[in-house]
């Protein structure tokens, strides 16, 4: 056992409890810092939507789930379990090897139960700010507000030798830009803010977005709207109507939209419109984090950090984890968590500072070779397996057989032989054993 420190870990969803289970292990001391009253993050499904349906109004009740009440995974539970602690049915459970939101939250409810880190979340605690002592000093003041009633709050602070921040990415809705936007009369709101169909009876819906939540949505939504019409952003891409869908039509982007509800597509074709849902992904959002500046978001890409983690100024000190995406979240975080506990108590070395910029800039020529935007810095789709392997290195452990072979491309591939029923057709087990996947 190396050195042992104070450390402040903010946000007590799966990525938290990740984190605090490995800083426990490496015998740190660790305060979880939870807003809501249970564990879980994004997990905790609220039926509540915020008042600004578009999440545009900074003074707006920030509901932290985006979970619609119909969400199961699209990830199978074996997948989403930790090398120790595997994503098991149970009795009286969801049987499915693709689950309901339910049974995640219960999953991760039993799994911080069973490592003992329930006296270590301080519920109903909201980080308000994240701020190094002094610039000489690694130590950090965390500052953070109690809720005393249903409108007051008491604001206190600490100081914390360490912090990481695992506060989720799924909270804070990216807007698809278009004119005619702020003026369009019907209404429009994010996937954030969906949770159930029936609004949408009769109403002629547009979706912009292609993603996970945009196909659920399309497919829940469907069989009570008029119509529903989804953009597609390839290039020269024309309307056409969609398979297994009657009422359902793909258009290119969205051109403008009018004052009359007119939604008008690149391919010059039209629908006058009630409703328009933007699918169109989240922002990473760090309000309490104060670091002069060394820190930054940029179009998402939340920089410097080195290998999507320490800020090379900062490191080891400030860290940050689950911001990786195109990738199995659930392993990435694990082994970005024992990194982490590893380094701090000493037992792994960081390289200097100069060194993990450089690795950083140079990570940063690599996406602008390929041609992708700021956005897609922590895009693992072209790298998952490297880097899985590369955190596994640096804890020195070895990974079982299925995580190296597992990677979000082979279930990308599963779900396309099997279509957007995916879920129910796909015998995950007989498609393992059919790969030699076990």
């Amino acid at each position: 056992m190396g050195e042992s420190y104070k450390v402040a870990v903010v946000g007590g969803g799966m990525a938290g409890l990740l984190t605090a289970k490995e800083l426990q292990r490496e015998g740190h001391h660790v305060t979880i810092f939870e807003k809501a009253d249970k564990v879980g993050g994004t997990w905790l499904y609220d039926s509540r939507v915020e008042t600004d349906p578009l999440g545009l109004d900074p003074n707006r009740e920030i509901v932290h789930s985006s979970l619609y009440r119909s969400l199961r995974t699209n990830i199978p539970r074996r997948f989403m379990g930790s090398l120790d602690y595997p994503f098991l049915k149970k009795e009286g459970g969801d049987p499915r090897s693709f689950p309901g939101h339910e049974e995640v939250l219960g999953f991760i409810q039993d799994f911080a139960r069973d490592f003992g880190l329930m006296e270590f979340i301080r519920f109903g605690h909201e980080v308000v700010r994240v701020e190094r002592v002094d610039e000489v000093s690694h130590e950090w003041v965390v500052g953070f507000r109690i809720r005393e009633g249903e409108s007051r709050w008491e604001s206190k602070e600490e100081v914390f030798e360490a912090v990481v921040i695992s506060n989720g990415k799924h909270t804070e809705p990216r807007i698809a830009e278009f004119p005619g936007r702020d003026t369009w009369p019907g209404l429009q709101l994010h996937s954030h803010n969906y949770r159930i169909p029936e609004q949408f009876e009769n109403k002629i819906v547009v979706l912009i977005g292609n993603g996970p939540s945009a196909a659920d949505i399309l497919k829940e939504i469907s069989p009570l709207a008029k119509q529903v019409h989804q953009t597609n952003r390839r290039p020269n891409f024309q309307s056409k109507r969609l398979e297994n869908h009657n009422n359902a039509w793909q258009h290119p982007r969205i051109e403008c939209a009018h004052k009359d509800g007119k939604i008008v597509f690149e391919d010059g074709s039209i629908v006058d419109a009630d409703i328009v849902i933007h699918c169109t992904g989240y922002k990473y959002s760090f309000p309490f984090l104060r670091s002069n500046g060394i820190v930054t978001v940029d179009d998402n890409r939340v920089g410097p950090l080195y290998q999507h983690v320490f800020p090379p100024t900062l490191a080891p000190w400030l860290s940050f984890v689950g911001l990786t995406f195109k990738a199995m979240p659930g392993m990435v975080i694990e082994l970005q968590a024992k990194w982490i506990a590893k380094v701090l108590c000493g037992t792994v070395k960081l390289p200097t500072q100069e060194e993990m910029t450089d690795s950083v800039e140079q990570h940063y020529r690599r996406l602008e070779k390929r041609g992708w935007p700021k956005r897609y810095t922590h895009n693992l789709e072209e790298d998952e397996f490297e880097y899985k392997a590369w955190l596994a290195a640096q804890s020195d452990i070895s990974l079982p057989e299925l995580w190296n072979k597992i990677t979000l491309c082979c279930l990308l591939k599963a779900r396309s032989d099997y279509g957007s029923d995916y879920r129910d057709t796909w015998d995950v087990d007989k498609w393992m054993q059919t790969n030699a996947l076990f």
